[in-house]
């Protein structure tokens, strides 16, 4: 199938569950070049930025929980395809006011984490024939692919910390335990748990010594479910590495977003911070 006869595909009505951070906006503009018509949005109190409301059809706020409402957000305007974009703080998974069919759903679950949430959620919206797809094909051209490289070149203790890095976090999200490791010169000085990405590489960062240089690298788990649960890094990312005093950071090729490369260009470059892709 050619790129062209794929766009085309790509549904002129959609809907956003939409997190936090930038990733909503960048997905809402994304979608309107490719021709969406319509967007309606699901929208967390607390979490999604309220600027939101500027850029699509319809938004719909609710709090983390309310799943009779999100659905209804969607079949009430005949919306039958949804993306999920943007973080919920891993936090709130555990701080919920669930509604009546959230409780039926958490009940149901042996093992409550993101993916299984996230996963039945998804459930839940098919149920009313809302199907949740992956946001990929509207995203896919912000996904660096191999041999992208910014910042500053490698020498042989860089490449050596990134076969490392990659290693260690491909056995790590295997096990669900998180998908960012934080290493320097053979020695894992953190794992990615419950905290999420930036307290990870905060507390990796300051176990690598004053001179700080350790590396940071972030990859997709096995069988990722890319419809809820996208690998991304943006500026805000790019800010905690330079407080950790984070000198590289590896990417999963093809499997991990890289927002607004505009503005993280001159913080590279004024850091002295590499990004490259790994495979």
């Amino acid at each position: 199938m050619t790129e062209q006869a794929s766009l085309e595909k790509l549904p002129v009505e959609i809907g956003v569950i939409a997190g936090n951070r930038s990733l909503p906006f960048l997905f809402v503009n994304q979608a309107r070049a490719l021709g969406a018509k319509r967007i309606v949005a699901v929208a967390f109190r607390g979490e999604t930025n309220p600027d939101l409301e500027n850029l699509v059809d319809k938004i719909v706020w609710i709090r983390v929980g309310q799943l009779t409402k999100m659905i209804a957000a969607f079949t009430d305007r005949g919306i039958t395809q949804c993306v999920m974009v943007g973080q919920i703080a891993p936090s709130n998974l555990f701080h919920l006011r669930p509604d009546f069919k959230a409780i039926a759903l958490l009940s149901r679950l042996k093992e409550k984490n993101a993916h299984t949430i996230f996963g039945g959620i998804a459930d839940e919206l098919k149920k009313e024939k809302v199907d949740l797809v992956s946001a990929i094909p509207w995203l896919e051209p912000l996904m660096p692919g191999p041999g992208f490289h910014l910042g500053p070149d490698l020498n042989q203790v860089d490449k050596d910390n990134l076969v490392f890095g990659y290693k260690i976090a491909k056995a790590s999200s295997k096990l669900e335990i998180g998908q960012v490791v934080v290493v320097k010169n053979g020695t894992v000085l953190a794992v990615e748990a419950f905290e999420g990405t930036d307290p990870c590489l905060l507390r990796g960062g300051g176990l690598a010594g004053k001179e700080g240089k350790a590396c940071a690298v972030k990859v997709a788990k096995e069988n990722h479910d890319l419809r809820f649960d996208i690998p991304c890094i943006g500026p805000g990312t790019i800010e905690t590495c330079v407080k950790a005093k984070i000198s590289l950071i590896g990417l999963e090729a093809g499997k991990t977003l890289l927002l607004e490369q505009d503005c993280i260009i001159p913080m590279l470059r004024k850091h002295r911070i590499s990004i490259v892709t790994i495979t």
